[in-house]
């Protein structure tokens, strides 16, 4: 290659860089001198350094593509995406704007800039989204959910891509025991309002609440029959003497569309023969208790203001 082509063959440089962005030693194998980087990396210059060996072939904000795009050639050739970086890159909603990448404990970097590098010696196998590497779904999640600091972000950015079907329950709760224990107790509190057996823990905490208060004796988990003798519902509660039931209601069986359209037909179905219906997530019972005893304070006295509907028990 000839001395300066590089100036006059835009080719040459598109051919060695990524997204627009290039390593200052690609840079040098393209024939570019150490002094025309410095010249053109200078705040008039035509390009940017934008991380510690990393030029934009451009002068401006590098968009985020191309901050992934040099986050990856800092980390190195065995770095990966991970994050809220990795998770849109898998097709969902971007999450915090750093760049998290993942680097063997091996390799030396430092976080720097927008870049966000850990060194682990959990390296996931990479994926590729476009010129990218990423870590899978289920670790990017993880890894994603560990900088939050409520649990509701936390199951909206799970049961987005569960509701998807990109990933399960399942694989999440491997990710979280298999991983650092560091940072991670608000997505844990997280999977277990979405887990299935969170569900029943639920329960057992809605019943000694419920217990705790003065309303009427409740009965749970009694099917509930219309005059006809047609099962309409089994709800979690139910206080016979007003005809008012009551769901808990598992967020995991309502990130499937098709179980959460049956759940919704139940209800209309108990409300429509009379019923009086009363409704909590799991975290509502765990973290609003007095909340949960005023909502159903209320929906007794609604229910005693009118004649009782024409249902009855069967048996447990």
């Amino acid at each position: 290659m000839k001395r300066g082509a590089w100036a006059t063959e835009r080719e040459i440089l598109d051919g060695a860089s990524v997204n627009g962005v290039i390593t200052r030693q690609a840079l040098r194998q393209c024939g570019v001198s150490d002094g025309s980087i410095t010249a053109r990396t200078a705040d008039d210059g035509k390009w940017r350094r934008i991380l510690p060996g990393i030029v934009l072939l451009q002068n401006g904000s590098p968009s985020a593509l191309q901050q992934q795009t040099a986050a990856l050639l800092y980390g190195g050739e065995q770095s990966v995406l991970t994050g809220g970086a990795a998770v849109h890159r898998h097709g969902f909603d971007r999450v915090g704007s750093d760049v998290h990448i993942l680097v063997p404990s091996t390799l030396r970097r430092t976080s720097t800039s927008f870049v966000r590098v850990e060194r682990t010696t959990r390296m996931p196998e990479a994926q590729t989204r476009g010129q990218l590497r990423v870590a899978p779904l289920p670790r990017a999640l993880a890894d994603a959910a560990r900088s939050m600091h409520t649990t509701s972000k936390c199951i909206h950015l799970f049961a987005q891509a569960i509701q998807r079907g990109s990933v399960d329950l399942d694989e999440l709760v491997r990710e979280f025991a298999e991983g650092p224990r560091q940072y991670g107790a608000v997505a844990r509190l997280a999977l277990r309002d979405l887990a299935d057996d969170a569900h029943s823990v639920a329960e057992a905490q809605a019943q000694k609440l419920y217990a705790t208060t003065d309303l009427p004796k409740m009965v749970h988990n009694v099917p509930v029959y219309d005059p006809d003798g047609e099962l309409i519902c089994i709800p979690d509660g139910w206080i016979d003497v007003v005809g008012l039931g009551w769901q808990i209601d598992s967020l995991a069986h309502h990130l499937s569309p098709a179980d959460h359209a049956a759940t919704m037909a139940k209800r209309a179905a108990m409300e429509k023969a009379g019923a009086i219906m009363i409704s909590h997530l799991p975290s509502q019972i765990r973290d609003d208790p007095t909340g949960v005893i005023a909502d159903l304070t209320a929906g007794y006295e609604r229910a005693l203001a009118r004649p009782r509907p024409n249902l009855h028990l069967g048996s447990a």
